[in-house]
């Protein structure tokens, strides 16, 4: 035991020193000491478990009586005459012209929007200019703006008592030295397919620039500056550096903006006229089939509506499970 003793580690209590150990310290494999537990965080939630229970059960029922309630019976109304009567609604002249404008109208807004949308970001994210908080809130103003309120201020400017209606009744004739005499005349646009374009244009433009913006200002400059300091030119670096950035928060706001220019009714309806079979987009003619009492009709042209909205939001839920860290920071603003 002297010897025992004097091996002993210099300045290790006797006390201390090792031995059996005692069966009641004795752990298992893979067990944790009560001792060495963490204490769980308390919870934020203070409220009773019914009381959890019944808001739960609330939002569950407003979501089943004013969304799934209603789409379900978008499709069994459309569905009502059965499958034949659904394809001979869809399939009919009036609706297939309503279908083919309003693809047209998307056609045309959605490379508008785009160039608008990038540019302003770019614009406001990437440079320091008089009069940017003021475009950020012109941006924004379709979103305070009633959409009938739009349609009806391109009335008023193009219509028959508009300031600009002379220049598409008589246009503005011009001479010029080498040129000589010309007529600078605009196409119709009310009642026409220029202002439903356009009219749709401004209730949908604020959808992809405001996906963009909160995205390239968080990115900031860096990379651009590199590749510029690399040798790399303008058109290079966005094609190279900055679109591949953004390539998914753009497609986010391309079908945001897709879906409200196929379903937007407002202002379309206040320039189209209801010409029925040259200026009825879909939800027009979905508005005049129920009217005259086609309500079969109606419905199944609603349900080609409602296919496209489920569909776009089958893409949103893509888009935000696979590159959820690419789009999250557009909505930190």
């Amino acid at each position: 035991m002297s010897e025992a003793a004097s091996t002993m580690a210099p300045g290790l209590p006797r006390h201390a020193a090792p031995g059996p150990a005692s069966p009641e310290r004795t752990l298992e494999p893979n067990r944790v000491d009560r001792a060495d537990r963490k204490p769980h965080p308390a919870s934020a939630v203070t409220e009773p478990r019914w009381v959890r229970a019944l808001l739960v059960a609330a939002a569950l029922g407003f979501l089943l009586a004013f969304l799934l309630l209603p789409l379900l019976l978008v499709f069994v109304e459309a569905l009502r005459g059965g499958v034949q009567g659904f394809v001979a609604a869809i399939g009919e002249a009036d609706a297939l012209a309503a279908i083919r404008l309003t693809v047209l109208v998307t056609a045309i807004v959605l490379p508008l929007n785009l160039l608008f949308g990038v540019a302003a970001a770019w614009a406001v994210s990437k440079h320091e200019f008089p009069g940017k908080r003021v475009l950020v809130s012109l941006i924004d103003l379709p979103f305070a703006v009633s959409p009938v309120v739009a349609g009806l201020i391109y009335v008023l400017v193009f219509g028959a008592q508009g300031w600009a209606y002379a220049l598409v009744d008589e246009g503005w004739h011009a001479t010029l030295p080498l040129l000589g005499e010309f007529t600078l005349k605009l196409p119709r646009i009310i009642f026409a397919l220029p202002g439903i374009v356009l009219a749709t244009v401004f209730v949908t433009f604020p959808f992809i620039a405001r996906e963009l913006m909160p995205l390239m200002e968080q990115q900031g400059n860096d990379e651009e500056l590199a590749a510029l300091s690399l040798g790399a030119n303008g058109w290079q670096t966005f094609w190279r550096v900055t679109l591949p950035n953004i390539r998914w928060a753009l497609l986010y706001g391309v079908l945001l903006c897709g879906a409200r220019a196929m379903g937007e009714f407002g202002a379309v309806s206040v320039v189209s006229g209801h010409i029925r079979g040259r200026t009825n987009t879909l939800p027009l003619h979905v508005e005049i089939l129920y009217n005259e009492y086609a309500y079969s009709a109606a419905f199944a042209c609603a349900a080609l509506l409602a296919l496209s909205a489920l569909a776009t939001l089958a893409l949103k839920a893509w888009l935000e499970r696979h590159h959820g860290e690419a789009l999250s920071a557009t909505h930190r603003h």
